[in-house]
């Protein structure tokens, strides 16, 4: 009997349902439909099969038991579902709220189904597991300052109905402790007035006086239409740069200049050596903690939380080292940090499979790479160059598929990104023989962190950026640096903005041309043109970008963006003017470019300055922290005679 299961059966052997209480209720609902990304090639094939995730927000004091006759249990062994919480449940008082969640396994539990719903407390309810047409896309909560506990929260709805959406208010239910974080009661509403028209997106903002506690809460939006839910850990976002297999190094100072030289600020690392336990040396180069961190009351710990990014603790789970962990073993592995402030995380690597994992952790991120690298796709199988098969490589705008579809999939919740930077380590083997560079080159590392970043990650972590591969390929630092410039140019944005438009345009011998994607916040959108006319080079089987050519796209704007007063190009050298002219739905761009670009439309006169602002800010860092590559050598020498 695993876990959950047998944490079901001690509440329901322990807690009665009153007599006199009142019934409870189902008082909310959110599906998140299963997707795949369509483009992705496999030595196996998926099962066709496409659930979904089903949150019941449940009014009044209740326990779940059946579900269409049947137990979780019995929905797990039979493969019907993947995973499940209601084993966690607890029965609270007649006016708190609690979530039950399943993630469905077999397209019985998709879209367009239905099931019979009971429980103790819970008389048999109908449910109807609908596609939405109305949702929240996202939930950020934005840090004002250092504030360890947010103040505002930004949250994004689509209207894909026929009818206009007008939310009015919003609604927090709130645990009374961390530690009682199943069972949430109602916060005073904070009025809004936000009307979205049909088939379109809005953004409701709030901010309080005081501070919302780090634990899991219900967010109501309420509608004429009736509320619209979301149920996620609050945690405060903030745009992290991480770097794989840092831990080595970390107490010598000219290995941590390079890093911060990167923008990197966050790493793979939990107590190390000359490094945690020197406060001198980690107030001047603070870097995060991505790991573990047990035991929990070690950590969570208002002197560590400002300084940690989230655990992360089961490697590859949908490889588990070849033998898969199931995701209700992750859920159950994971579980011990729900009472805590600490946001959890969970790797996925197998497009494949990973929807069964969806909803899992709190901060969700992939790991994949396109060139020289292991990986859960057949990069032969791809047609993508007049039938040119090649081992060493897949298609750089995949990555822009994998964000996609974890993004829809993890919804409202946040996700990031293993990007790849330079590795010295993967040998031959995979068919990589044919290619002597065994890392991207500068523009195989800029091309997937772009297609990421263009989807909306609110993370980035490069892999890897041990010193050893530091050194073997030096001409990575500089794109990873302008990377992490760029990337706090826009920080603000990719924080309170959301996906917004995003189409793959093909040339007219149809081949894949441009993938152009827009990131939508009330300030501006940041509409992204990444290059798709690249070729595998047959000399030395790297991919090649041409020469700069002629773009002119449409990007659609949201309502409240349209008609904008200024549009510019951005890079880490500063905002660039460029051709544009409004348009009915949004603004028209012309650039003549290669590779990829990023443009800026807003109606705020000073928003250039803010970006340059914060360019200027980047430059001062890597200017203060210059290293000659000798000290680096020096360093790596040094930890290799310890």
């Amino acid at each position: 009997m695993n876990l959950a299961v047998r944490l079901l059966a001690m509440v329901v052997s322990t807690v009665g349902v009153s007599s006199t209480a009142q019934p409870a209720e189902i008082f909310g609902m959110t599906v998140t439909p299963h997707v795949v990304a369509e483009s992705m090639r496999y030595r196996r094939p998926r099962d066709p099969e496409l659930a979904a995730k089903v949150q019941l927000f449940i009014k009044g004091s209740a326990l779940p038991r059946v579900f269409d006759g049947k137990t979780p249990e019995e929905l797990l062994q039979s493969g019907a579902w993947a995973w499940h919480d209601l084993g966690t449940a607890v029965q609270g008082p007649e006016d708190s709220l609690s979530v039950w969640t399943w993630n469905g396994k077999s397209s019985r539990w998709g879209t367009g189904q239905a099931c019979d719903v009971e429980g103790d407390g819970l008389a048999k309810t109908a449910v109807s597991i609908a596609k939405p047409t109305q949702w929240i896309s996202a939930i950020t909560f934005v840090p004002l300052g250092e504030e360890l506990q947010p103040r505002k929260m930004v949250a994004h709805v689509v209207n894909d109905s026929d009818r206009p959406l007008k939310i009015s208010s919003v609604r927090f239910w709130l645990p009374r402790t961390s530690a009682t974080w199943q069972t949430l009661f109602a916060t005073p509403t904070l009025a809004v007035d936000v009307l979205i028209p049909p088939r379109e997106r809005g953004i409701v903002n709030v901010s309080v006086q005081q501070p919302w506690p780090l634990t899991y809460a219900a967010i109501e939006l309420t509608a004429e239409s009736g509320s619209l839910w979301g149920h996620l850990r609050i945690k405060t976002e903030q745009f992290d740069i991480s770097g794989g297999w840092i831990g080595d190094h970390l107490k010598n100072e000219s290995y941590l200049k390079l890093l911060t030289r990167l923008h990197v600020n966050c790493g793979q690392i939990e107590k190390v050596r000359g490094y945690t336990d020197n406060p001198e040396l980690t107030s001047r180069y603070p870097m995060k903690l991505f790991n573990r961190l047990w035991p929990l009351e070690d950590w969570d710990t208002d002197q560590w939380l400002p300084r940690i990014h989230a655990v992360e603790f089961l490697g590859e789970p949908q490889y588990g080292g070849g033998r898969p962990v199931a995701p209700q073993e992750v859920f159950e592995k994971l579980l011990p940090y729900r009472p805590s402030r600490l946001a959890t995380s969970v790797t996925n690597s197998e497009e494949r499979v990973w929807r069964y994992y969806a909803g899992l952790s709190d901060y969700p991120h992939y790991d994949a790479y396109r060139v020289v690298a292991p990986a859960a796709d057949s990069w032969r199988a791809y047609d993508r160059w007049d039938g040119k098969q090649i081992s060493w490589g897949a298609p750089l705008e995949t990555i822009g598929d994998l964000c996609r579809s974890l993004r829809e999939l993890s919804r409202p919740m946040p996700v990031a990104h293993w990007s790849q930077g330079p590795h010295d380590g993967w040998g031959g083997g995979f068919g990589w023989n044919t290619r002597k560079r065994r890392s991207p080159t500068p523009d195989e590392l800029r091309a997937q962190a772009m297609h990421a970043l263009s989807t909306r990650i609110t993370s980035l972590y490069w892999f890897n950026l041990s010193l050893k591969s530091l050194l073997a390929f030096p001409d990575t630092w500089e794109p990873i640096s302008r990377i992490g410039r760029e990337i706090h140019m826009l920080s603000p944005f990719y924080l309170s903005g959301d996906a917004f438009g995003f189409e793959r345009v093909v040339d007219a011998e149809g081949k894949p041309d441009w993938d152009c994607a827009s990131i939508v916040s009330e300030e501006c959108g940041v509409l992204f043109a990444n290059d798709l006319a690249y070729v595998p080079d047959p000399e030395d089987n790297t991919f090649h970008f041409g020469e700069p050519r002629d773009f002119s796209y449409a990007y659609r704007l949201p309502h409240w963006l349209r008609q904008p007063t200024d549009v510019f190009r951005i890079d880490a050298d500063g905002a660039h003017d460029v051709p544009w002219s409004a348009e009915a739905g949004g603004v028209r761009i012309h650039h003549r470019c290669s590779r990829d670009a990023v443009f800026v439309a807003t109606k705020l006169p000073g928003l250039r300055a803010t970006i340059e602002d914060r360019r200027q800010a980047a430059m001062r860092v890597e200017n203060l922290h210059q290293v000659e590559i000798e000290e680096l050598k020096a360093a790596l020498a040094e930890r290799k005679n310890e």
